[in-house]
């Protein structure tokens, strides 16, 4: 009878033990990851450039409020949000106060569909499922329906009223000691609302670096991005692949990239263009699978040097 039930006993109790790391530790143990990136023109200064992604806010989640609000002390040039702060419609005001220290900074942001619409239970094995089907969000999937719509509105107002610039399908700038930085974003690809069309013509000749921005690293957003000529590239939403296998990797990225490429810094090819890419593993989960495993929450610093052709 002992041997009988061993196995199952320790595949339940190794499961257990490893579903109270990701949930009890790892998703706790927030960290910085540091890039460098080679991408301004010959005699720019380098900048210091903070990103911040899919916070999935939940009420009451002190300790990751009182780590945002930590990252002010990097003192950056500029932050970018690249979305997802939500993942509970009472967040806003949790948010805005994690965010007021950076918000004393330049910033502009992007909102996910998470910012839209609040989470609703799910299987985590639907990822592996949309990933054979090449189906994800809506792109190729039925529209959602009975969803929970979250106040996104306050939290635009919030940004807005601090100054960041909505880059919700449009184009913007920002002043960086006598450096124009000239940033071009679209609407979540996730949830079919981005309009490329809307900035497509490259940065803007004005500018003196220009950056895209997008909450979901979809290939029709990078590809775009990419053969208008901009150099970087910004983006979240795959969570780094939230529960990864160690020594392996992401099994998922939740869009059409290549689990390659679902965190960290790397480079994307179009239009005969090459572009960096970064995309951030991000600092929280959906409120139903807050968990993480192989793959700790985080927020970048990258710091732009020259190292392009002007």
């Amino acid at each position: 009878m002992r041997a009988r039930y061993a196995v199952p006993l320790g595949i339940t109790a190794t499961a257990a033990a490893g579903l109270a790391y990701s949930v009890g530790f790892e998703a706790r143990f927030f960290r910085l990851r540091r890039v460098t990136v080679p991408v301004l023109p010959r005699g720019m200064r380098p900048l210091r450039v903070l990103q911040v992604s899919d916070i999935h806010m939940v009420s009451g989640q002190r300790k990751k409020q009182r780590w945002l609000q930590s990252l002010a002390g990097l003192r950056p040039d500029f932050v970018i949000n690249t979305g997802d702060n939500l993942s509970d419609p009472e967040g806003v005001p949790e948010t805005l106060d994690a965010l007021g220290p950076l918000m004393e900074f330049p910033g502009a942001y992007v909102f996910g569909s998470n910012d839209y619409y609040g989470p609703k239970p799910r299987n985590p094995a639907r990822y592996l499922v949309e990933k054979v089907q090449g189906k994800h969000g809506l792109n190729g999937n039925a529209p959602a329906v009975g969803v929970i719509h979250n106040p996104w509105e306050d939290l635009r107002d919030g940004f807005d009223a601090a100054g960041w610039v909505n880059l919700t399908n449009t184009r913007g700038s920002l002043k960086i000691d006598g450096y124009e930085i000239g940033l071009t974003g679209v609407d979540d690809p996730h949830i079919k609302r981005d309009r490329y069309a809307r900035v497509a013509g490259g940065p803007d000749a004005a500018a003196d670096f220009s950056m895209g921005i997008v909450h979901a690293p979809y290939l029709r957003s990078l590809d775009a991005f990419t053969a208008d000529g901009y150099p970087l590239i910004l983006a979240g939403h795959t969570h780094g692949g939230q529960l990864c296998i160690p020594f392996y990797g992401a099994l998922v990225t939740n869009c059409d990239l290549d689990t390659d490429r679902v965190k960290g810094l790397s480079t994307h090819q179009a239009g005969g263009n090459t572009a960096y890419m970064h995309v951030s593993a991000g600092c929280g989960a959906n409120r139903y699978t807050p968990m993480r495993f192989a793959c700790p929450p985080e927020a970048t610093l990258l710091t732009l040097v020259p190292g392009r052709v002007s």
